[in-house]
C-alpha cells in the first residue's frame, strides 16, 4: 500500500499517520520529497480500512499494490537505480553500456585478443563464459577456474571489467574475488538458494530472465537478491520460449518500457541468445536502444566458424564495431550516448 500525504502536511500529523500504521504491526518505509511525503506500507494491509485512511484530511492518495515485490518496485524507489560495475555506471538516462565477448573462454590468448577488439570497437565490459550450462551433457562445459583467470588476465591488459556466469553457490568466493559483474543465467533465474546466497554479498548481479518466466516471476527473483541486502541488480532480457522456431528465442522488447514502469532497476538486452543468428543481432540491438534499454550484452568472436560454443550468433569484431557506431546514432536521438 502506498500512502501520499498532502503538500505541507505538519510534521506532527505525519508522525501520527506513521505511528497508526506501526501500531497495526505494519512496516512503514518513508520517502521524503520536497513537496510530498510518501509511505510504503509493508505487511498484511488487510487490517487497514482504506476509507478511514482517506478520511484523514492530510492524506492525498491511497493506492493498494497487488505486486508482491517491494524493493524492486518503482513505487518505493521512484528514481532510477544506477549500478556501479568497477566504475562503469549502468542505468540512468545518459549512457547505454555495451558488453561484448565470446560465449565461451577458449584460452588466455583468445580472450585477451577478443578483449582488445571489444575495447577498440567501443565496448566497455568483457563477457565470457567459464562455467557453461549446456543443454547437452556432451557439449563443452567451459574451462572453469582456468577460464576465470584467463579473463582476469584480459582485464589486466585492457582495463575492461569482466562479466561471467555463476552456476552454483559454492563458487561465490571465486566470483567475488575475480569477477566484476556476476551473471545469473536463464536456467538459474529461480535457483532460490543461489539467489539468497548472492543477496549476502556486495557485488553487482546481472539477472537474466528465464526461458519461460513471466515478468513478475523475474522481478520476484530480483527481490530474492535484494531482500538479502544486495541491491546491486541489473536485469537482462535474453528472449523467451514461444511457439516460433525461426529464431532461437523470441526477443521481448516490450519488456523494456514495462520494466521501466514497474521497477527502478536497469535493464539490458541480450540480442545474441534471443535470436541465435548473428545476422539479426545488429537490428535487434538498435531496436533495444531505441526502446530505452540501458545496455546490450553481445557475443563477439574473432573466428565464429570455429567457436567452441554459439558461433552462429556471434558477431565478428568489425561487425560489432559497426553495430556500436550505428547504435550511437540511435542513442543520440533519444538523448543518450554509448
Amino acid at each position: 500500500m502506498i500512502i501520499t500525504c498532502k503538500k505541507g502536511a505538519p510534521q506532527n500529523e505525519v508522525e501520527k499517520i506513521v505511528k497508526g500504521f506501526e501500531e497495526k504491526g505494519l512496516e512503514v518505509n518513508t520517502i521524503l520529497g520536497t513537496n510530498y511525503n510518501v509511505f510504503g506500507i509493508v505487511g498484511d494491509t488487510t487490517v487497514v480500512d482504506e476509507k478511514m485512511v482517506r478520511a484523514n484530511p492530510w492524506i492525498e492518495d491511497v493506492t493498494r499494490i497487488a505486486a508482491p515485490y517491494k524493493k524492486v518496485n518503482r513505487l518505493f524507489h521512484p528514481e532510477d537505480s544506477i549500478i556501479d560495475v568497477a566504475g562503469i555506471k549502468v542505468g540512468g538516462k545518459e549512457k547505454v553500456v555495451v558488453i561484448g565477448g565470446p560465449c565461451s573462454v577458449e584460452g588466455k590468448e583468445q580472450i585477451c585478443e577478443i578483449a582488445e577488439e571489444v575495447k577498440q570497437a567501443g565496448g566497455c565490459m568483457l563477457r565470457g563464459g567459464a562455467y557453461k550450462p549446456r543443454t547437452s551433457p556432451y557439449a563443452f562445459q567451459g574451462l572453469g577456474t582456468e577460464g576465470i583467470l584467463d579473463m582476469v588476465e584480459a582485464r589486466k591488459r585492457t582495463g575492461l571489467p569482466i562479466v561471467s556466469e555463476i552456476m552454483s553457490a559454492d563458487k561465490i568466493d571465486e566470483f567475488v574475488e575475480y569477477v566484476d559483474l556476476i551473471q545469473v543465467g536463464a536456467r538459474n533465474m529461480q535457483n532460490f538458494d543461489l539467489l539468497k546466497a548472492l543477496g549476502k554479498i556486495n557485488k553487482p548481479i546481472l539477472l537474466k530472465r528465464g526461458l519461460s518466466n513471466t515478468i513478475e516471476e523475474w522481478l520476484m527473483s530480483a527481490e530474492y537478491i535484494m531482500s538479502g541486502g544486495n541491491e546491486n541488480v541489473i536485469l537482462c532480457e535474453r528472449g523467451i520460449r514461444t511457439f516460433e522456431r525461426y529464431t532461437r528465442n523470441t526477443l521481448d522488447l516490450s519488456v523494456v518500457p514495462i520494466i521501466k514502469k514497474k521497477s527502478h532497476l536497469p535493464i539490458i538486452i541480450d540480442p545474441s541468445h534471443a535470436t541465435g543468428d548473428w545476422d539479426l543481432v545488429e537490428s535487434m540491438s538498435l531496436a533495444a536502444i531505441a526502446a530505452g534499454a540501458d545496455g546490450l550484452i553481445v557475443e563477439v568472436h574473432n573466428n565464429p566458424e570455429k567457436a567452441w560454443s554459439d558461433g552462429a550468433q556471434s558477431l565478428k569484431p568489425e561487425k560489432f564495431k559497426t553495430m556500436i557506431e550505428k547504435g550511437r546514432v540511435i542513442a543520440q536521438v533519444i538523448g543518450r550516448d554509448i
